[in-house]
């Protein structure tokens, strides 16, 4: 009788298991799933990737923001609007936020607009200034951010390169 019960919860764990993974949503595929499982949602509904979860953020700026390239790739040419900013900003700010160059150039190639700003009045260029990140500054300058919008605080990421002490980020942000 043992052996049975033993049996029986092993194959209700395996049940519970397998309607989780069915279970998963656009979110949490965008955070760590792959094309192909998004493909599937998609089958269901079109614009699955367009939707917003419970704190604004789209499947593509979870994608980006965690890094996760195979499925930010996919959706950057599927989504009505690339440029989508939930209160926290935009794919572009979360790539350039998380340090990723190959996902930012990506997401600029596709018409990422590189001086969005989010509800603070930060753009790209002030968040790599902020964290000194100068590879990702020099990307952003080379693609033409623009230098002189200032945030809320009224600061430009020239401001923030010479609060930082960052000769390289200053240097960078001249003229």
């Amino acid at each position: 009788m043992k052996n049975i019960l033993f049996i029986i919860s092993i194959f209700l764990s395996f049940s519970t298991i397998s309607a989780q993974e069915k279970a998963k949503s656009i979110f949490d595929i965008a955070r760590s799933g792959t094309v192909a499982e998004v493909k599937d949602l998609m089958k269901q509904d079109p614009d699955i990737i367009n939707k917003t979860n419970e704190n604004g953020f789209s499947p593509l700026i979870l994608a980006c923001y965690r890094g996760n390239i195979e499925v930010a790739d996919f959706l950057m040419d599927k989504v009505k609007d690339i440029n989508y900013n939930s209160s926290m900003g935009t794919a572009l700010m979360a790539v350039v936020y998380k340090g990723d160059l190959k996902l930012t150039q990506k997401l600029l190639d596709n018409k990422s607009d590189i001086n969005t700003i989010d509800a603070q009045g930060t753009t790209p260029l002030i968040f790599a200034s902020k964290l000194g990140n100068v590879e990702m500054l020099k990307l952003l300058v080379k693609n033409k951010a623009n230098k002189n919008i200032k945030d809320k605080q009224g600061n430009t990421a020239f401001e923030y390169a010479v609060l930082s002490k960052n000769p390289e980020l200053i240097n960078q942000l001249k003229n």
